[in-house]
């Protein structure tokens, strides 16, 4: 059984409330009628009702009626909803009347509140909406995760050379949203990482690896002679890795590690002979988005890897972002994965 397969298997095993508010688009449409027919995922659909009906006998889709269908313009708990939101915002200004505007007008702040109000579990859009659209809800109204304020996205890197990782399996974060951590920060997203590793991809034993271009000192950057401190990579990426172990000892990280030295045993032991990751890493994490986004594309088109994601983490419940040019297939195993993160966070 592959990897994907795997996570299917986890989701349907404990099936998920997840919302789908781009529920009139073509691919999340079909997308959704396949995890419906396979059973899948509990499926909550924000859009017209006679709208989903006509385009699901236009497609010829059979499983549609077996979700839930909400309504933006006909919804029996718009006040419960705008009042919630608005004592959410207050400190902010926004008023019942703001509130009710923006639940009616956007599905993806309508899905935010069903899983705020405790109606679902996780949310999923992108294929008409942009990174900033999903996240913005997302963060006014689920927030972080307890002791997080740093959200990152991770991508599952699916190896043939199965020596590497997890037998071939390697979580890379971050991908997708925070240019330039902070020490701090880069802390919160190797825990996030090695959580999204063991919920999504499976990783029984997350290892940590804080990547950089120097293995234990063995390079040298500027240094800021205000802050005797690098002025780009290192300094921040061993304070990371020390914090994070202060902040996580359960975690089992190490850095600042080389890629090859995090991953290639025998070079391991040339450059970093008394690290219990190096060799063994199957969590990368990257000092910034530059490294994050190519390095995962990199892998990707040279090296043939699968790459999956960018799937998010530090939301106190999963909202997940797509690819505009996301396919059906897309959207179905980010359905599975978002289950797979549902269900570990109401262990949290």
């Amino acid at each position: 059984m592959d990897l994907l397969q795997q996570i299917v298997a986890r989701a349907k095993a404990d099936k998920q409330r997840i919302v789908l508010p781009e529920a009139e688009e073509e691919r999340t449409l079909k997308a959704a009628d396949k995890a419906l027919a396979d059973d899948l995922a509990d499926l909550i659909l924000i859009g017209n009702p006679a709208n989903i009906k006509a385009l699901s006998e236009k497609w010829n889709l059979k499983s549609i009626g077996k979700a839930t269908i909400v309504d933006p313009q006909n919804n029996p708990k718009v006040e419960e909803y705008a009042a919630k939101l608005a004592d959410l915002r207050k400190k902010k200004g926004m008023t019942v009347e703001q509130a009710r505007e923006l639940i009616t007008k956007s599905n993806l702040y309508l899905g935010c509140m069903i899983i705020k109000t405790g109606g679902a579990d996780g949310q999923i859009s992108g294929a008409l909406s942009t990174t900033g659209d999903t996240l913005r809800p997302a963060l006014q109204i689920i927030k972080c995760a307890p002791g997080i304020t740093c959200v990152s996205g991770a991508m599952l890197l699916i190896s043939k050379n199965k020596e590497y990782g997890d037998n071939g399996v390697v979580v890379m974060g971050d991908v997708a949203v925070t240019p330039n951590p902070t020490a701090d920060q880069l802390a919160q997203i190797a825990y996030t990482t090695a959580a999204t590793a063991k919920s999504v991809a499976g990783v029984a034993e997350p290892k940590v690896a804080m990547l950089s271009f120097s293995t234990k000192g063995s390079a040298k950057d500027a240094i800021d002679k205000a802050t005797g401190k690098s002025v780009y990579i290192i300094d921040k990426v061993t304070d990371a890795t020390k914090l994070a172990k202060e902040k996580y000892p359960e975690l089992k990280i190490d850095g600042e590690l080389q890629a090859d030295a995090a991953l290639v045993p025998f070079v391991a032991e040339k450059k970093a002979p008394e690290s219990d990751i190096a060799g063994k890493a199957n969590v990368l994490v990257v000092p910034n988005l530059e490294v994050g986004n190519i390095g995962y594309k990199l892998v990707q088109r040279l090296g043939g890897a699968i790459a999956i994601g960018p799937i998010l983490q530090g939301i106190a419940r999963p909202v997940n972002d797509l690819s505009r040019g996301c396919s059906v297939d897309d959207i179905y195993y980010m359905v599975a994965i978002t289950s797979c993160q549902a269900q570990d966070a109401k262990k949290a």
